[in-house]
């Protein structure tokens, strides 16, 4: 059996709606976050020493974390073959590239953004509020924000060529890439400006599975 130590507000969210789409049992032990520090518990680091989610464990003794490692080895070690397509083949470097492209390459600029909107509302005094806006605008405006067109630019043009990030079938590596797709939503008007990105998110949130690991998971609101 595998426990999933979920985290409010994370990634973890993911791996609840892998398990939902390969009909894998598994439990939920839930952790929440500080509401003023946002970090996750102290309790996580019993499960491991990083103190992140998602991570899980099962009854074999293995503690993994990292949302690629995690969905690599569910799909390597219960013989599923659902999700992720025949090795050697075109779809299968195309999986394993987006695989690791969401947490390598898309999540930093986005994670910087959170933290430079974050740091003028941040506890710091009055008279350096406006030095810090000024300084974490600039960082915005110069490298930030642009880089997360380039990302996005780049991902709607993906779509446009294939229906899913592997190909013309779903796979974990459509589950992988929802997160820093959903996290830029917040931002970015995906409906008029990346038709392709916004039929992404329309079709996964209708998918069954989504549905039900988001029911049990519970709402989350991202970059939160």
């Amino acid at each position: 059996m595998i426990t999933v130590h979920h985290l409010n507000n994370s990634r973890s969210q993911r791996i609840l709606w892998l398990l939902e789409e390969l009909n894998i049992p598994y439990e939920i032990k839930f952790y929440h976050r500080d509401p003023q520090t946002m970090l996750a518990p102290p309790e996580l680091k019993k499960i491991h020493p990083l103190g992140k989610s998602p991570v899980i464990s099962d009854s074999q003794g293995f503690v993994i974390a990292e949302s690629g490692a995690i969905i690599e080895y569910i799909l390597d070690n219960f013989e599923v073959g659902a999700l992720n397509p025949p090795k050697r083949t075109k779809a299968a470097y195309a999986f394993s590239y987006w695989l690791h492209y969401a947490e390598g390459s898309a999540m930093p600029p986005l994670l910087l953004y959170l933290v430079f909107n974050r740091l003028p509302k941040g506890p710091i005094p009055f008279f350096l509020k406006p030095i810090v806006k000024l300084i974490s605008d600039k960082v915005l405006k110069a490298y930030v924000n642009p880089q997360i067109k380039l990302h996005i630019d780049y991902i709607e043009g993906h779509l446009e060529k294939n229906l899913w990030f592997a190909g013309e079938n779903f796979t974990a590596a459509d589950i992988q890439m929802s997160f820093p797709l959903e996290a830029a939503s917040t931002g970015i008007d995906f409906k008029n400006q990346y038709p392709k990105i916004e039929n992404f998110l329309n079709r996964i949130h209708a998918r069954t599975s989504y549905q039900a690991a988001l029911k049990k998971g519970g709402s989350y609101d991202l970059l939160s």
